[in-house]
């Protein structure tokens, strides 16, 4: 029997204006009956990610928010930059809702068998909009968590997870057989580690700070270098020697750090290349941008031959081009090891008011290791 309901709910909603400024706020929404083969989730958790962080601020400044709003309809705003406006234009005056992925649990589903098999279970989901204390969403877009796993331990069951084994199966699909992992002590980092350690696949790990390496080396890394050790060019170029990695996924995107793998790459093939070519080494070297922590301009020092790409890579795009029976396996795969490969730890939770508040956006913007948020949208109840 489904259970009684509240009409409407609070949502969090983030607003390019005409004018030129970001503002965030919290609406109350209906809440929609399940068509049959949907379900209702009363969504209990929700991770905020980077790519959540884009469309929460637009290109806004998060140090610039102000909490000017009620306590009725709390509302935050922020000036935007005029150069960025042209890149926003197809977001303006649309109020749009935030929040890739969540967890929670099946309050109300849909006459089909499918969607009632699900009543009562405890779900990830995937699909927009989950900073919401309630969510309807098809069948197909929930992940029913092991028996005994929380809607906190489950809630980043799909960005961070898929990303990783996306990552190793982009190798194995590109004929790699090794790979390099900047922003490597992020949570992402950590369970590519945890992957690559049970698939045997070689990984070379790049953090920023020394305890950053002593965190991976004590999960069983091998190879750790810190990019702002005086070393780092050696010790990057002796880690790819010894692991062969011709395949690198960057976090960071700007800067000079995709330059300076591909060049590493290319002097550490050279060990092992008799002879010489102006061209440089045959064997071919790529670096995907997955990620923009560093915002400055890409930057290119050319000498890693011709052999190379430097190219764009996102979750969704690549899930695309799967098998659904592939992906569904990878879903099975974080499934099942939910509390070991793929556990996520955070530094905090929010309840859906506080996303609002600048001193919690000071805490959770800061898109550094160990200052990822959950939110728990039912505080606010």
């Amino acid at each position: 029997m489904n259970p009684t309901l509240p009409d409407h709910a609070l949502q969090l909603n983030s607003l390019v204006t005409r004018a030129g400024m970001l503002e965030i706020s919290l609406d109350h929404v209906p809440v929609p009956d399940p068509g049959p083969d949907e379900v209702l989730v009363r969504i209990e958790a929700a991770p905020i990610n980077p790519s959540d962080q884009g469309l929460l601020f637009a290109a806004a400044d998060p140090r610039a928010v102000q909490l000017v709003g009620t306590a009725s309809r709390p509302l935050a705003q922020a000036p935007l930059p005029p150069s960025a406006l042209a890149g926003l234009a197809g977001r303006i005056d649309q109020p749009m809702p935030v929040g890739n992925e969540g967890a929670g649990t099946v309050v109300r589903c849909g006459t089909s068998a499918a969607a009632q098999a699900l009543l009562g279970r405890t779900v990830a989901v995937l699909g927009g909009a989950m900073y919401a204390q309630y969510r309807c969403l098809p069948v197909q877009q929930c992940l029913v968590l092991p028996q005994g796993t929380t809607s906190a331990e489950g809630a980043s069951a799909f960005v961070n997870p898929l990303t990783a084994l996306g990552m190793v199966e982009t190798l194995r699909r590109e004929g790699h057989t090794a790979l390099v992992h900047t922003a490597a002590a992020s949570n992402l980092g950590q369970m590519l580690l945890r992957i690559c350690r049970h698939d045997g696949v070689p990984l070379v790990n790049i953090v920023r700070k020394p305890e950053q390496r002593e965190l991976l080396l004590a999960q069983g890394a091998v190879h750790v270098c810190v990019s702002s050790a005086p070393t780092f060019t050696t010790d990057l170029i002796d880690a790819l020697a010894a692991t062969g990695a011709t395949l690198a996924f960057d976090a960071t995107g700007g800067g000079p750090l995709a330059g300076q793998i591909l060049n590493a790459m290319e002097a550490a093939l050279a060990r092992r290349v008799t002879g010489y070519s102006r061209y440089g080494s045959t064997t071919h070297k790529q670096v995907y941008i997955y990620g923009g922590l560093d915002s400055r301009p890409t930057e290119l020092t050319r000498q890693f031959g011709m052999a190379w790409s430097l190219g764009g890579w996102l979750l969704f795009p690549f899930l695309q081009k799967l098998d659904p029976a592939d992906v569904q396996t990878l879903k099975l795969r974080v499934a099942a090891e939910i509390k070991s490969t793929f556990a996520s730890h955070y530094a905090g939770t929010l309840s859906l008011r506080q996303v609002l508040e600048p001193a919690f956006i000071a805490r959770y913007a800061q898109r550094a290791t160990a200052t990822k948020y959950l939110i728990e949208p039912q505080r606010d109840l």
